[in-house]
């Protein structure tokens, strides 16, 4: 799980794998790729046209992280599905259990009933 992110002096990347068009905006937990990476799955309802999905999925991320979305930005894959974005401030602060509440639910809820899977909506 904390593989999807990395924690420097002053800022926080994460690995994200987006999926436009998705319907509404939601954070649906951590997830190992097939190539052992693991990713914050995130959705957006924007279409992936001239970076509406991106500037949705940093709106996203600042509201979940209760930053500012001056202080995210993208460092690769403006045209891909996994991403890489920079999140500005003390990681101690934004690597905090509160930020990733959403994973417990998620795993309490696919524990019990996994049809009852309700995704984090900040």
């Amino acid at each position: 799980m904390s593989d999807a992110w990395q924690a420097f002096a002053d800022h926080v990347r994460l690995s994200i794998r987006l999926t436009p068009n998705g319907g509404r905006d939601a954070i649906d937990g951590f997830e190992t790729g097939a190539d052992g990476e693991a990713y914050l799955k995130a959705r957006v309802s924007a279409v992936p046209e001239k970076g509406k999905a991106n500037k949705a999925l940093i709106a996203l991320i600042a509201k979940s992280f209760g930053t500012s979305k001056s202080s995210v930005s993208l460092i690769s894959g403006e045209t891909a599905r996994k991403k890489i974005l920079r999140i500005d401030g003390d990681p101690e602060d934004l690597i905090r259990p509160d930020h990733f509440a959403f994973l417990a639910r998620s795993i309490a809820s696919r524990m019990s009933s996994p049809a009852s899977f309700e995704p984090f909506q900040p």
